[in-house]
This record gives structure tokens, C-alpha cells and sequence, in this order.
């Protein structure tokens, strides 16, 4: 296939990609909800902390305001694996792969498509719970005057926890698309992800040997990914915040490239 020929053939997926995804009501409640859970867990947990007036409080405020982040990160891997384990149960898949025979522009459509309003649903539950810890947080006794960090949206620690927040969700929708590519089944692929997200980080804990569980913390998706939101105690973390999101974003290219390669060696 010439190369004027594919570069044509990328905007017309990308177009039908787009198309599957604002012609259905799913996608856009299952974004709403992510950006409703995430700021709706992150006020409940700044409402539930005070610190007194006497002694100083191990909070990392940043962090602690974005809790809501690993709970909306359930809701985002959910839209992404029923953007490809959707069109299996339904057998429109083959349909979508005899219009496209180049089966990794179905895949890169999908993840681009899927990228933009995960992003954007980030941005904003990000804003919200940044925005509503700025507002209870002072009035708990987490002060500036006490030595706390300001939640700043656009520089310094809380500023770089804030916009990795938003990119740990787009990972995580990346590392979903891959996983749904490969099992082709929604149930399945969404008992893996959550898996990956939450059962794993429980492991760890429960690992014996102080070295393996340090590997673990390091290396697990979601243990290595949330070091982002950290501001405080930086050198007693297991790996560092971009560091931390640099393994995740390695999770979520292998699984986009084993799900390529399990869309081209198999049938539909």
C-alpha cells in the first residue's frame, strides 16, 4: 500500500472512530461519571480531614485532595474496554477491520479518539477537586501560614501532581483499549484491568521480602503511576513522580502493541 494511500486512510478511521463514539449515550455518562466520582471523592476526603491547632499534620494535601483519581480511573478503564470489547460482543468488529484491512489504524484511531475526552474529562474533575480542596482545606487547619502547600494548578509540586493526574487517567484509558484488543471479551478485560489497578497494590502489602516489595511498589501500573500526585516526602518514595508515570506509560504501550499484534495474527 502506497504511503499516500495510508496517510489518506488514517483521517477516514479516525472519522469513523470519532463517529461510533458521539452517536451513542454510553461514552458520554461514562465520562460524566468519572469527573462526578472523582471531585465527589475528593471533597468527601477534604471534608473528613482536620489537622489541629497544635501539632503539624502529615498530609500531602495535593495528594489528598486528588484521591478521587484513583476512583474515577475505574470508570475511565470501563469507557475504554467497551470501546473495543463493545464492537466484539456485538460483532460490529468485523465490519470495522473488512473497512479497514490495516488493522493497527483501527487500534491508533481508537486510541486517539479515546484520548481527547479522557483528557478533557481529567482537565476538568481534576480542576473541580483542585479547585474545592483550595476552598476546604485552609478552613481544616491546612494553611500556607502552617507550613502547607498552596494547591496551585499551574506550577510547583501541586501543580505538576495536578497535570500528571490528568495524564495517569489517559494512560490508564490506553492501557484498558490494549487489554480489551487482546481478550477481546469486556468482561474479561475489565476484570483484568481492575485487577491491575487495585488488587496488586493490595499484594504488595502483603508481600514478605522487603526487596520484592519495593520492586513491586516500583513497578506496578497504578503504585508507580500515582507517585505523580506526591508533594511531600519525595525521597522515601519507592520511584519518583515522573519516573512513576514514565512505568505506567511503558504498561500502556505494551499493551497497545500486544493488542496490534493480536488484532493482525488473529481473525475477527
Amino acid at each position: 500500500m502506497s504511503q499516500r494511500l495510508r496517510v489518506r486512510i488514517i483521517p477516514g478511521v479516525l472519522r469513523a472512530e470519532w463517529t461510533k463514539l458521539r452517536t451513542v449515550t454510553g461514552p458520554a455518562w461514562l465520562l460524566a461519571a468519572t469527573v462526578a466520582l472523582t471531585v465527589a471523592i475528593g471533597v468527601a476526603a477534604d471534608a473528613a480531614t482536620r489537622c489541629p491547632a497544635g501539632p503539624t499534620c502529615p498530609v500531602d494535601t495535593a495528594k489528598l485532595t486528588l484521591t478521587g483519581v484513583q476512583f474515577g480511573q475505574a470508570v475511565v478503564a470501563i469507557l475504554a474496554v467497551l470501546m473495543f470489547g463493545g464492537e466484539y460482543g456485538t460483532g460490529m468488529i468485523r465490519v470495522t477491520l473488512a473497512a479497514t484491512p490495516r488493522r493497527w489504524a483501527v487500534l491508533a484511531a481508537k486510541a486517539a479518539v479515546l484520548g481527547v475526552p479522557v483528557l478533557t474529562a481529567g482537565a476538568i474533575a481534576v480542576f473541580g477537586s483542585m479547585l474545592a480542596g483550595r476552598r476546604i482545606l485552609p478552613g481544616h487547619g491546612f494553611t500556607t501560614a502552617r507550613g502547607y502547600l498552596a494547591l496551585s494548578l499551574i506550577s510547583g509540586p501541586a501543580g505538576r501532581a495536578a497535570f500528571g493526574s490528568v495524564l495517569y487517567l489517559a494512560l490508564i484509558a490506553l492501557l484498558s483499549l490494549g487489554v480489551a484488543a487482546v481478550l477481546r471479551d469486556s468482561a474479561a478485560a475489565i476484570g483484568v484491568v481492575l485487577g491491575l489497578l487495585y488488587l496488586f497494590p493490595i499484594i504488595t502489602v502483603f508481600v514478605g521480602n522487603p526487596t520484592w516489595q519495593h520492586r513491586l511498589e516500583r513497578y506496578t501500573p497504578t503504585n508507580a503511576g500515582l507517585a505523580i500526585q506526591a508533594t511531600t516526602g519525595l525521597r522515601d518514595l519507592p520511584i519518583s513522580p515522573w519516573v512513576g508515570l514514565g512505568v505506567l506509560a511503558i504498561w500502556s504501550a505494551v499493551t497497545l502493541l500486544a493488542g496490534a499484534a493480536c488484532l493482525r495474527l488473529r481473525d475477527a
